[in-house]
């Protein structure tokens, strides 16, 4: 056996140094330098020992590299896939990070119970009788979903060459321990080696592999930033807790966009697939109330109706405050000032609210008409018709620009039964025999000629 070594890693960034001190210099926090053991074998394989054979790799012409596109796995999953970009890529891995109790573990046992193949679901956290109480509601009439509770990564690879499975999922990889590391499980060098131990069983059994992260107070996943850079696809599960509507987005993908998300609600019997989520994000009311306009955005490729909400009142307390949620702070200030500026609205005195409501974050500059309507309507406290909704860019001159694929978010308000939609003037709109009026403005006048 090798001599044993010590090493000092930061637990928030993973900078490995030779002796403690009290800042890390990579990440400028302190006191998160700790010391941990490690040794290394002179082999380290996630294959036994007996069955390792080495094979060098040759180079290629790019030319001569098979080109030929691998079939996604489907996951039976229509919000999964769509996060993914169409499905699971054989030999890829996937980290899913979340908050505690957000429903991280219902997922994926959901996705691996509907799975028409050969699962192999691996819990270092919960017993099999735990599971098994879970997979009673979700879906109890399966047949290739097979349950291991072990930590050990060299027991689970023999379990693996045992059952060879074609799916396999991992809750989660901070329980994980490898016997070439002797430091605790969730350290940052056993959670590296745990996961290139992985990685390496991924990519030569062409074995989609999927872990389960967890997260540290800031929201960040738990262990050192290279762990996201190792894997393929890093997924974040967003919500509230005391709601029950869950969020699945994309932060990193090699093989589709970063920009789709997925859209679940929590219930008993697991989570249900929200196909259209306008029907969340615009709440119900029996009466028209002022301060509120729906936006037609973009997640991806996937239209979206959203509501804004604004609440303009006088300041009591000297300072006027600026408040928004779900939306970038800088940008409402800037709205304010072009409105100051250009329409003559006086809200320097005044304090502003504004809600994205459902939960979400967006960035996407198209909802600028409607925060600036659903301001100016609480404003002059007037209620908007419901049946408005509006797609634009605010410029600092106070111009409505154009926003990209304007057509889509039209079709998609058509569906939904509004009758008429704000625009630029100046997008290209080549769409005959709509319903939907659509109302084309040029300067944030002619939208306060409209409410006002």
């Amino acid at each position: 056996m090798a001599k044993v070594k010590t090493t000092f890693f930061c637990q928030s960034c993973g900078t490995q140094y030779s002796k403690w001190q009290g800042q890390c210099t990579a990440c400028k926090e302190w006191n998160t330098i700790v010391e941990e053991v490690i040794q290394k074998p002179e082999k380290s394989d996630w294959k036994t020992p007996s069955n390792t054979k080495s094979r060098a790799s040759k180079p290629l012409r790019i030319k001569e590299i098979d080109s030929s596109k691998e079939a996604r796995l489907d996951t039976l999953d229509a919000e999964f896939n769509r996060v993914l970009g169409g499905g699971i890529v054989p030999g890829s891995l996937t980290l899913l990070g979340g908050e505690p109790g957000i429903g991280k573990s219902t997922l994926l046992l959901q996705i691996s119970l509907k799975l028409p193949y050969k699962t192999l679901y691996v819990s270092g956290e919960e017993s099999q009788k735990q599971i098994k109480m879970r997979a009673e509601r979700i879906n109890p009439n399966n047949d290739s979903c097979y349950i291991l509770t072990e930590t050990k990564t060299q027991n689970i690879f023999k379990q693996i060459e045992a059952l060879e499975p074609d799916i396999v999922i991992i809750d989660s990889i901070q329980t994980l321990h490898s016997d070439y590391i002797e430091s605790s499980s969730g350290s940052i060098s056993q959670v590296k080696e745990c996961t290139t131990e992985l990685i390496k069983f991924a990519k030569e059994t062409n074995t989609p592999v999927i872990l389960i992260g967890h997260i540290t107070k800031d929201g960040n996943i738990a262990g050192p930033k290279i762990l996201e850079h190792m894997v393929d696809t890093v997924l974040q599960f967003e919500g509230d807790r005391n709601h029950v509507f869950r969020i699945l987005r994309a932060q990193k993908n090699r093989f589709g966009s970063t920009h789709e998300l997925g859209i679940y609600e929590m219930q008993g019997s697991g989570l249900r697939e929200v196909s259209n989520p306008s029907e969340i994000l615009i709440s119900k009311k029996d009466e028209e109330l002022s301060g509120n306009a729906i936006a037609a955005t973009l997640e991806g490729m996937r239209p979206l109706m959203i509501e804004v909400q604004a609440l303009v009142s006088t300041a009591v307390y000297g300072t006027p405050q600026r408040s928004a949620t779900g939306f970038n702070a800088k940008r409402l200030n800037m709205l304010l000032a072009v409105l100051e500026k250009r329409a003559g609205f006086r809200l320097g005195a005044k304090d502003v609210f504004l809600n994205i409501t459902g939960g979400i974050n967006v960035d996407d500059p198209a909802i600028d008409l409607a925060v600036v309507a659903s301001i100016l309507s609480s404003n002059e406290d007037e209620a908007l018709p419901s049946n408005y909704c509006f797609a634009a860019e605010v410029g600092l001159s106070g111009e409505i620009r154009p926003v990209q694929r304007v057509e889509q978010r039209i079709l998609e308000a058509e569906k939904l039964g509004f009758s008429t939609i704000f625009v630029s003037k100046y997008n290209k709109i080549s769409l005959k025999d709509t319903e939907i009026k659509i109302q084309l403005i040029s300067k944030i006048e002619d939208l306060v000629d409209f409410i006002v």
